[in-house]
């Protein structure tokens, strides 16, 4: 797959992962794609494992992928930082 195809794949699923989980997200847009492209390998990752097949190339079926992976990714940074607020 291109590069162009994970940016545009990772902005999808970053977008979309973003407004399914609670909280807010690490960075803005560009914290959206990272979230997005990272979670393209993670989900790609998973659904190898459990021997399915993962990303290929630009279609629905690697959004929902990605999307899944996505999701998961921002739980397990949820779940790692919590809640840090600052004391002024």
């Amino acid at each position: 797959m291109s590069i162009l195809s994970w940016i545009i794949v990772g902005l999808i699923a970053g977008a979309l992962a973003k407004m399914v989980v609670p909280g807010e997200g690490p960075g803005g847009i560009i914290g959206d794609m990272i979230v997005g492209i990272v979670g393209a390998f993670l989900g790609g990752w998973i659904f190898n494992f459990f021997g399915h097949t993962g990303l290929d190339g630009l279609s629905l079926w690697s959004i929902i992928v990605a999307f899944i992976g996505s999701v998961v990714l921002l739980f397990i940074l949820r779940a790692l930082t919590g809640n840090r607020r600052t004391v002024v």
